[in-house]
């Protein structure tokens, strides 16, 4: 038996399923479980990474900052410096995004996410292509900016990534086009808190290029950035709309027309609900994906070329990037 998504009466015993407290539970401590042992399998020092994160005792380049994690417990002090340099206090975070995301009751707010997203990333996507192990999430990442060279008349000078997270795709923008300004946008402060400690590290290990203009983060909702109008040449938003609801998806591609120039591009990238790989999860996988993935049904049933059209964009080219992603590609009209 295999998962199909049309009428996709799978997902509708999947959701009855998981509409039982405790099975949900156990769903989503299945998925956590399945998710570590696979990284550490294949070589992503999992709990190492993130145990670095947690205590780092010194600013990169600055070894004489901070404590050790003996007098200050698990978690470094320097992280709330950080927290507090890219937070806005005075956000209201909207109702979908309170809720449980990837098996933390906490969803996107906390450190533990924050904290685990690389690994995180690495492990989910070391599987798309058999040969690229821990690899797998660089190659995707690749895939998705080859897409990008290819299709966009010209290199981009101003870059908004939405969803930015703990800076994965902002870095990968940056490596593609280093003269480039660019702003990631996150609704978690957590999350920019790591994609700036990150971004220091980067620099610190001499991955970043000399000539390359710093990223800018940014704390806000992608459907309410409060950024400047008609001031950028590409906005992106890669591998998020999976974990939003139509309603936000929709809006988010609204200000994504606000903030472009004439002409301007917008890129998605994110699973294909189509595409074999996805239609053959066999029923259990389906079932702790749904467990991790609140609107996933919401995001395989959306018509993402007409959302496109109905935001002021022309019709958007489609590029299957990976046998289970796709790149949408608009000019706003």
């Amino acid at each position: 038996m295999t998962a199909t998504f049309s009428p996709n009466l799978l997902s509708s015993v999947v959701n009855q399923v998981l509409a039982i407290k405790p099975l949900w539970n156990f769903a989503k401590g299945r998925a956590r479980h399945m998710m570590v042992t696979r990284a550490e399998t294949i070589g992503v020092p999992w709990r190492e990474r993130v145990e670095a994160l947690q205590g780092r005792r010194t600013r990169v380049g600055h070894p004489e900052a901070g404590l050790s994690t003996a007098e200050t417990g698990d978690l470094s002090p320097l992280w709330q410096t950080d927290l507090e340099a890219v937070q806005n206090p005075h956000l209201v975070y909207p109702d979908y995004y309170t809720t449980s995301f990837h098996a933390y009751d906490e969803g996107n707010l906390g450190w533990q996410p924050a904290m685990e997203v690389e690994v995180a990333a690495q492990a989910v996507h070391a599987k798309i292509w058999p040969e690229a192990g821990a690899a797998g999430d660089d190659r995707l990442r690749q895939s998705y900016h080859d897409v990008l060279v290819a299709r966009l008349p010209q290199a981009p000078e101003a870059i908004v990534d939405i969803g930015c997270g703990v800076g994965m795709s902002t870095e990968a923008f940056q490596t593609t086009f280093p003269q480039a300004h660019l702003t990631g946008v996150d609704l978690s402060p957590y999350f920019l808190a790591v994609a700036r400690y990150r971004q220091q590290e980067r620099q610190a290990a001499g991955e970043v290029s000399s000539t390359a203009t710093p990223i800018t983060w940014h704390h806000a909702a992608g459907e309410a950035t409060g950024l400047p109008p008609a001031a950028y040449d590409l906005v992106s938003i890669c591998l998020v709309f999976h974990e939003l609801p139509q309603s936000a998806a929709k809006a988010i591609l609204q200000e994504a027309r606000r903030l472009l120039r004439p002409n301007g591009h917008l890129a998605i990238m994110d699973m294909n609900p189509r595409s074999e790989a996805i239609q053959n999860l066999p029923p259990f996988v389906f079932t702790l994906l749904k467990s991790t993935e609140p609107y996933l049904d919401e995001y395989f049933s959306l018509d993402m070329a007409a959302a496109f059209e109905a935001a002021g964009f022309e019709q958007p080219t489609v590029t299957f990037n990976s046998p289970r992603h796709r790149t949408f590609i608009g000019q706003a009209i």
